[in-house]
């Protein structure tokens, strides 16, 4: 299951983050002035939590929510989400 509206802003963002990843790696080629190579490679930082934003909202607004729905499946959504939650913590 997929909302079509986060999947269409998924795919864009992803594709934007792949052309900034290729940005970066030629200005670290071209040797650009570290300061401006950080600032790149943290805006990459926070456009790609934004796609894990997107990528949770779906995850929650359908896998979750039919968990949810079904017995015996929710104990498996918690344990889904309190993984994500502790990946996060390593940040």
């Amino acid at each position: 299951m997929v909302d079509q509206k986060l999947k269409k802003r998924a795919v864009h963002r992803a594709k934007i983050l792949e052309g900034q990843v290729r940005g970066l790696s030629y200005a670290i080629e071209k040797e650009k002035y570290c300061v401006e190579l950080l600032r790149h490679s943290l805006s990459i930082s926070r456009a790609l939590c934004s796609l894990n934003r997107l990528l949770l909202e779906n995850h929650l607004r359908t896998h979750v929510r039919e968990q949810l729905r079904r017995k015996n499946t929710d104990e498996r959504a918690i344990k889904e989400i309190m993984e994500i939650f502790r990946l996060c913590e390593r940040r």
